[in-house]
């Protein structure tokens, strides 16, 4: 037996690494996060069968046909914007303050657990407040050019 002078008397089994236990935890940790994170991107597949370029499709001797104009560039530009914030980068940071979080109460006074926490939360929101900041550049931008893109909460253009 090996004396610990903080923890008292740690029974060492024959055979066996102190770190053993907890790089399966982590494996099995990293795992369902994996998972959990698979399921929350899946629709986001179901999202990108619709076009980003919607003008120009068909045929041009047919009625109806939209060919493309600038209004369609920045149009397509804000579709891939409002696809990459809405779809992938929310709840990217909505799963990493969650992981952050969990990290942070199941550290029970362990510093590493408890730093590692704090940063992958730190980094969610940071990430997380420069994607919205984004909306505030590409609305100055495009208002300043002449263009408007509606509301925060949904940016879009009307070409017609």
């Amino acid at each position: 037996m090996k004396l610990d002078i903080t923890l008292g008397f740690e029974p060492r089994i024959p055979g066996s690494s102190p770190g053993e236990g907890t790089k399966k935890k982590m494996k099995t940790y990293f795992l369902i996060s994996g998972v959990l994170i698979l399921l929350i991107l899946i629709p986001v597949l179901a999202l990108a069968q619709a076009p980003f370029v919607r003008c120009g499709n068909g045929d041009p001797t047919k009625p109806g046909y939209h060919a493309c104009d600038i209004c369609d560039f920045f149009a397509t530009l804000i579709y891939i914007y409002n696809f990459l914030v809405l779809s992938i980068a929310t709840p990217l940071a909505i799963v990493g303050v969650t992981i952050g979080g969990v990290f942070i109460l199941i550290s029970a006074g362990n510093p590493n657990l408890m730093g590692s926490g704090k940063k992958i939360l730190y980094s969610a929101i940071i990430g997380l407040f420069l994607v919205f900041a984004s909306w505030v550049i590409i609305n100055t931008i495009l208002s300043v050019i002449g263009y408007q893109m509606g509301t925060w909460w949904n940016p879009q253009m009307n070409c017609n």
